[in-house]
C-alpha cells in the first residue's frame, strides 16, 4: 500500500484509476453526470473494514449501469475490495460509508450519449453519523413531505441513479420542519419511502413495508430485515397502504445501509405508541446483528490486512 498523506485533514478519494487527494478529485464540467444526473451509485458499508455485502452492491451496482448503457470498468469484488481497502487505509478509517459513483463521463453538452467516450468513476470513504447510538435509543421524527415519490412505472425507481431530486427535495422539506427526513407517499397516496431509506411498521405484532408496486426503491437493508424476520417468526406483509394505516401503527422504523435499523418514534404530529425501540423493532435490531455478523464471519471478503 502506498504512503497515508501527511496531513491529518486531507480526505482520499479514488478517480478514474489513481488515488488523489479530494482537493485534486476533479471532474469535468461536461461530464453527464453533472449536466443530467446520468450515472448510478452504491452506498457500502465497512465494518472494521469488513465490507458489508460487498458481492450484492456490486451486483446491483453492475445491472444498474447496464440498464443505463454505461459500460463499468472491467472490475471483479476482490479488485473492488482492495481499491475499498485502501481507501480506508489512507483515510485513517475503519467503520465508515463507502460511495462508489459511475457517470457515463465527458461528451457534448447537447444531450448526446453517444459522444461520452469513457465513464468517470469516483469512490470515497467518510465516517460515520456520531449520533447514530443516540439516534437507536431515542428514535427520531419524521413528516410527510409534499414531493411525491417517482411512478412506479419510471425507470428511476428501479436503480440508484444520480438523479436524485425527488429525494432531495423530502430532505430538504424535513429539515426545514426540523425532523429528521422526509417520507414520500407515491402518486395515488400510498406510503412509499423516505429520502434514503425504507419504511417499516408495527400494527399488533406483524411487519408491513410497502411493496415495489409502490415505487419504491428496495434496498439491501430492507431485503434483509425482511429474511430476518421469516427466520425469527415475524409475520410480514408487503402491499399498498394508506398513511392513516401507518399513523395507527404501534411501532414505526427506517432501513437503510447507514443506519441500519433506526426506529422512528414520531410521525408528523403522532407520536407512535410503544416504547423506543419497540418490542418488534428491537427483536429485528438483534436479529439483523447476528445476520451481520454472520455474513461478515463467511464472507470470502475479508477484514483488511497490513496497515489498515
Amino acid at each position: 500500500m502506498e504512503a497515508k498523506n501527511s496531513s491529518a485533514k486531507a480526505m482520499w478519494v479514488f478517480l478514474n484509476d489513481r488515488f488523489v487527494p479530494h482537493t485534486q478529485a476533479l471532474v469535468s464540467v461536461f461530464d453527464y453526470g453533472f449536466l443530467y444526473g446520468d450515472g448510478v451509485f452504491e452506498t457500502l458499508r465497512a465494518y472494521d473494514t469488513r465490507i458489508f455485502l460487498l458481492e450484492r452492491h456490486l451486483t446491483r451496482f453492475s445491472q444498474a449501469s447496464e440498464m443505463l448503457g454505461i459500460t463499468p470498468p472491467p472490475r471483479g469484488p476482490r479488485q473492488w475490495l482492495a481499491i475499498f481497502h485502501e481507501l480506508l487505509y489512507r483515510n485513517r478509517l475503519r467503520d465508515a460509508l463507502i460511495r462508489l459513483t459511475l457517470s457515463r463521463g465527458s461528451g457534448e453538452p447537447t444531450l448526446d450519449p453517444s459522444s461520452c467516450c469513457s465513464p468517470t468513476t469516483v469512490a470515497f470513504a467518510r465516517p460515520l453519523r456520531p449520533s447514530l447510538e443516540n439516534l437507536y435509543q431515542s428514535g427520531v421524527r419524521i413528516v410527510v413531505a409534499r414531493t411525491r415519490r417517482n411512478a412506479a412505472a419510471t425507470l428511476l425507481t428501479h436503480l440508484k441513479s444520480l438523479n436524485y431530486l425527488d429525494a432531495l427535495l423530502a430532505k430538504q422539506e424535513a429539515l426545514q420542519a426540523g425532523a429528521f427526513d422526509g417520507l414520500m407517499l407515491n402518486s395515488k397516496g400510498w406510503v412509499a419511502e423516505c429520502s434514503t431509506s425504507n419504511i417499516f411498521f408495527v400494527q399488533h405484532g406483524c411487519l408491513y413495508t410497502p411493496s415495489v408496486g409502490c415505487g419504491i426503491f428496495p434496498g439491501l437493508t430492507r431485503e434483509v430485515v425482511l429474511t430476518v424476520a421469516q427466520e425469527y417468526g415475524v409475520p410480514v406483509q408487503e402491499g399498498m397502504y394508506p398513511l392513516q394505516m401507518l399513523l395507527a401503527a404501534d411501532e414505526c422504523f427506517l432501513t437503510n445501509t447507514g443506519f441500519e435499523i433506526l426506529p422512528v418514534h414520531q410521525l408528523g404530529t403522532t407520536m407512535f405508541p410503544a416504547p423506543v425501540p419497540g418490542p418488534v423493532t428491537k427483536y429485528l435490531q438483534q436479529g439483523f446483528r447476528a445476520y451481520r455478523e454472520r455474513e461478515l464471519t463467511h464472507s470470502p471478503h475479508g477484514a483488511c490486512s497490513g496497515n489498515c
